[in-house]
This record gives C-alpha cells, sequence and structure tokens, in this order.
C-alpha cells in the first residue's frame, strides 16, 4: 500500500448477502484478501439485518469487487442496488444532561453526564475532549464515555449515515461510589449524545461529482436538459474537435446508471467523466427518507 497516495471518499455502498452458509464462509475470506488489496475498499455489516455492506469510491468500483467474488472466488451472492454513501452533520451547538439509573436487587447502576457538541470545520473529523472539574467523573470512567459517544457516530440520527465533523465535550457529571462504573457511563453518553444530536440541527449530506459530457453538437440540448433533470449546475460550455462539451456539478445519487442513458440518447457517440467535488446539503426527501446503507436489497 502506498501511503503518499491520497485516499478517495467511498461514495458508494452496497449491500450483499451469501445464499448459502459454505458461500458465507468463503465470503468472509474473501473480503478479507480484497480489502487489504485495495486501501480505498472498505466492508461493515450492518448491525440490523446482518447484511454485508460494500464500500467503495464508484459504482464501477463495487461492480468490479462484485465480479471478483463471483467469479474468482465463486460466490453465489444476492446484491442490493447501489446507494450513496451519505454523512450526517450538526449546523448548531446544543447541551444535554442525562442520568442511567438502574436497579434490581443488589448493586444497581448510576451513571450521568452533561455534554456539549458544537459543529467541527469540515473535513476536521471527530473530537471529544473531557472538560469537567473537581473530579465530577472520575477519569477511570471517561473511556466509557468516549465508547459512547463514539458507538452512536456511525449512526445517525437524520437517516443511519455516519457522523461528521462534530466536536464532543464532557462538562458535567455524577456518579456514586458502589453504582458506577465505565459501562453504566457508556450507557449514558450514548443516550446523551443521541439526544444532543438530535437538538443540534442535524442535516443529511450528499456527495457533489464534477462531471465533464462530451457529445455531437446535435444531442448537447437533449443532455444538458437531462442534467438540469438530475439536479446538475451547468458550470460552462465549450467546443473540442468538432464535439460539444459541457462541464457540470451533480449529486451522485442522480448519476446511478448514467453511462446507460448517456449512450442512449447520443447513440453511442457521447462519453463522459466524473470525479467527487465535496458534500453538500441534501434536499429533504418529499416522501420517505433515504435508505440506510443496508436497507433496500434486491436479488
Amino acid at each position: 500500500m502506498r501511503s503518499d497516495m491520497p485516499l478517495q471518499p467511498r461514495l458508494v455502498e452496497i449491500a450483499i448477502e451469501p445464499k448459502s452458509k459454505a458461500d458465507a464462509e468463503k465470503l468472509v475470506a474473501a473480503l478479507a484478501k480484497l480489502v487489504a488489496e485495495d486501501p480505498a475498499f472498505e466492508t461493515s455489516t450492518d448491525r440490523e439485518s446482518g447484511q454485508t455492506i460494500l464500500k467503495g469510491v464508484s459504482e464501477l468500483h463495487l461492480e468490479a469487487k462484485l465480479d471478483l467474488l463471483r467469479h474468482s472466488y465463486d460466490l453465489d451472492l444476492s446484491v442490493g442496488a447501489p446507494q450513496v454513501a451519505f454523512r450526517e452533520r450538526i449546523t448548531q451547538p446544543a447541551e444535554v444532561e442525562y442520568a442511567y439509573k438502574k436497579q434490581s436487587g443488589g448493586t444497581g447502576q448510576f451513571a450521568a453526564v452533561k455534554l456539549r457538541v458544537a459543529p467541527n470545520a469540515p473535513g476536521q473529523g471527530y473530537r471529544f475532549e473531557a472538560r469537567i472539574a473537581g473530579g465530577a467523573v472520575p477519569k477511570e470512567y471517561i473511556p466509557g464515555v468516549e465508547k459512547g459517544i463514539e458507538s452512536v457516530l456511525p449512526s445517525g440520527v437524520v437517516a443511519g449515515f455516519p457522523v461528521v465533523d462534530i466536536t464532543v465535550e464532557l462538562i458535567d457529571g455524577k456518579y456514586h461510589d458502589i453504582d458506577s462504573s465505565a459501562f453504566a457511563f457508556e450507557i449514558a453518553a450514548r443516550a446523551a449524545f443521541r439526544e444532543a444530536l438530535q437538538k443540534a440541527g442535524p442535516l443529511l449530506l450528499e456527495p457533489i461529482m464534477t462531471v465533464e459530457v462530451v457529445t455531437p453538437e446535435d444531442c448537447i440540448d437533449v443532455v444538458i436538459g437531462d442534467l438540469n433533470m438530475r439536479r446538475g449546475q451547468i458550470l460552462r460550455q465549450d467546443r473540442r474537435g468538432g464535439a460539444a462539451v459541457v462541464n457540470v456539478r451533480v449529486p451522485l445519487m442522480n448519476m446511478f446508471s448514467y453511462a446507460n442513458d448517456l449512450r442512449a440518447m447520443s447513440q453511442g457517440h457521447a462519453s463522459f467523466t466524473m470525479q467527487f467535488d465535496h458534500y453538500a446539503p441534501a434536499p429533504p426527501p418529499e416522501n420517505d427518507p433515504p435508505f440506510r446503507p443496508a436497507i433496500g436489497m434486491r436479488a
């Protein structure tokens, strides 16, 4: 692996399931090898469905991995539709106090935390800091607080996508000499953090792509009309070697299967290139929220 190469963001996810127990065992070994060979490829397991989630930089990237799994590793798989790897972030600060209490028989469980969350600068990721005074939370319980917060980060409150660019401060708390534990503080922090996310103006972020389309002049109007329908923002138009060239920014979620659509619009004479540009707030869904990463499996 070359450490000097910038890692491209994983923008597309596909859910898969092996069709037999034998394939399930082979799948684990095959994915471990593919991940070791390709730093831009990642996998995870959805806690609710148990499905395996493949994560890559593009639809073509994941199609190539699926082809390897099916043909090089001889796996029989159910495969979901490609889905965008959305992100979630908050837009304003918030503070939350939460106390966890449980008593059943003998020793109980108790932990209370006060968290402050705030947006971090874009691209700066997650940062945690304990800013408590006077031993309100003993230092041996701080790792439990961090663990509780970090357990929520992969699945936010908007649509279950990873939370990015956020600072979290532990600013106060309470403990009991007998009933408190790191585990109790983990539970309290998890609940407090989810509540804080709800109060902090969370929104969904979608990847925006820079797209260049090269097309015959007589197809340019239909190509631009189609890009507008995909929420494209036209940046510029030009000519190159007798062909029309249009540069546009388009949400990735509207670019799935674009290669086939462009081929049909231009009778196979147009081509395009696409690169990640940035993440931007996604418009509120008209009906249901976007699918979570592992939901919407289609065999």
